[in-house]
């Protein structure tokens, strides 16, 4: 089944869909920028993929081309009769809220080598949306989403950046994270405000040598609670003689922000505590 931008458009007014600013609603239009993204994230037929947001399905028919089966999340229902014309056989579309369903139950009944998670993820939700599969311990091996770019920037910021925050760190634990493409605004309807990237995460084959996630997790939170305040005062519950022990080593101490630290750091700090 060819998707054609023509055709999602036709479809749109033909059921008289009106986009919903609260879903975050833009679909994309660009049959090359598509298949750019489809073909980034490598899919073949021992692939499982989800897809958060399939909107009118542009995307969602791709990847039903070249997957073994996929998943789709979609919260909006006046959807479903354009989804449904737009869609391969082995496609399943779940009306609903992602960020409420069980996603490990949902993908028990397939057979599968490898899970991938590809999307055009919506706007006010893509944080919440990243947080869960990490959280929900969804076994997935990689992740290619387009994302509003100021979010996509924060996700792969390094050190001594403003964009640098506690998602950047969660984030590189798990994941290689690459940028692969910039998305125009002009490719989507309506068009949104801001531009878009195309963002990798690939599932590490070794994690850093890690003692206690759940410290770790806990120790990252802190520190950034007040991002321009020095460790020293978003700390003030640890043990800070172990972690100026761990800082000393990097000619470092409790005055410095948990912006200037790399995760190796964090993960030293926290293995100590």
């Amino acid at each position: 089944m060819e998707y054609s931008p023509n055709k999602m458009k036709q479809n749109l007014e033909e059921n008289n869909f009106n986009f919903k600013k609260k879903f975050g609603q833009n679909f994309i239009t660009d049959k090359n920028i598509i298949e750019s993204i489809v073909n980034k994230a490598a899919i073949d037929k021992e692939t499982l993929v989800i897809e958060i947001g399939p909107g009118a399905g542009s995307l969602t028919n791709k990847l039903g081309e070249k997957a073994k089966n996929v998943i789709a999340y979609e919260i909006d229902e006046t959807l479903k009769p354009i989804l449904e014309n737009n869609i391969e056989d082995n496609t399943k579309i779940i009306y609903g809220d992602f960020l409420k369903r069980d996603v490990l139950l949902d993908i028990k009944q397939y057979d599968y080598q490898k899970l991938y998670v590809v999307a055009n993820l919506p706007y006010y939700i893509t944080t919440p949306i990243i947080i869960k599969l990490i959280e929900d311990k969804i076994p997935v091996d990689k992740i290619v989403v387009m994302v509003q770019k100021e979010v996509g920037d924060r996700f792969r910021a390094k050190p001594n950046t403003k964009e640098y925050n506690s998602l950047s760190i969660f984030l590189n634990y798990y994941f290689d994270i690459k940028k692969e493409l910039d998305i125009s605004r002009n490719v989507f309807i309506p068009k949104p405000n801001v531009d878009s990237i195309v963002v990798s995460f690939t599932k590490k084959d070794k994690k850093l040598p890690l003692k206690n996630e759940d410290i770790f997790f806990k120790l990252i939170r802190d520190s950034f609670t007040q991002k321009r305040k020095t460790l020293k005062n978003n700390l003030k519950g640890y043990d800070l003689s172990k972690i100026e022990k761990v800082l000393s080593k990097y000619n470092l101490d409790l005055t410095v922000r948990a912006e200037a630290l790399p995760i190796e750091i964090f993960i030293e700090i926290s293995n100590s505590l």
